[in-house]
Formats: C-alpha cells, sequence, structure tokens
C-alpha cells in the first residue's frame, strides 16, 4: 500500500474519531499532526519523542480532549476513543498503549 493511501484511510479514520468524540459529548482540538525528521530527533535526544515518527509520515495526530470546556490531560479520559481508534483498521495504534494517551496513529502496512 502507497504512503498516500495510508494518509488518505489515517484521515478519514481521524475523522471518523472525532465524530465519535464528539458524540460521546467531547470535543477536541486538534495538536500535532505533522513533525519534521529534523524535529523527531531534537525531541527524540530529549527523550519527549522518538527519531522515526509516524508524525513525520502524516500517519500520526494528536488531539486535545475536553469535557464541558475543561481539558482533559489523562490517558483513561483517551481510553474509550483509544480503543475506539485500534477498532476502526488493524493497522491503527493509539498512544495510550505506550505512555502517550493524546496520540492517535496508523502503522505502514
Amino acid at each position: 500500500m502507497t504512503l498516500s493511501t495510508l494518509q488518505s484511510i489515517f484521515a478519514v479514520n481521524v475523522a471518523l474519531l472525532i465524530q465519535e468524540i464528539n458524540q460521546q459529548g467531547f470535543t477536541c482540538t486538534l495538536g500535532e499532526a505533522y513533525r519534521t525528521a529534523e524535529q523527531a530527533r531534537w525531541n527524540a535526544e530529549r527523550g519527549i519523542g522518538i527519531a522515526d515518527s509516524q508524525h513525520c509520515r502524516r500517519l500520526a495526530i494528536d488531539l486535545n480532549l475536553f469535557k464541558d470546556g475543561v481539558y482533559c490531560t489523562t490517558t483513561e479520559a483517551h481510553k474509550p476513543f483509544g480503543e475506539y481508534w485500534e477498532s476502526l483498521n488493524t493497522l491503527n495504534r493509539w498512544g495510550g498503549r505506550f505512555n502517550d494517551g493524546n496520540h492517535y496513529e496508523m502503522q505502514q502496512a
């Protein structure tokens, strides 16, 4: 599968995820969706990310979750949405599985 095909599927899955978030009475804003290779390396050097980030391929997004206007910062708050995300596609992986609760990504096939 080509990268552009994966990116298209990823975009549709993100749209479905945002709809699910809204249907459950939450709202969200978009966090980081693209990261340069230089930024990924810089983050990795400081222990706040990995050098081979799916953000660099436009296959990852961080979502800022809100309930009644309150920012939900815990991984636990994202858990139902992480599970929903993983149910959409076998390539989808939720960051809560590796201590990054607001991170949603698609692995390359």
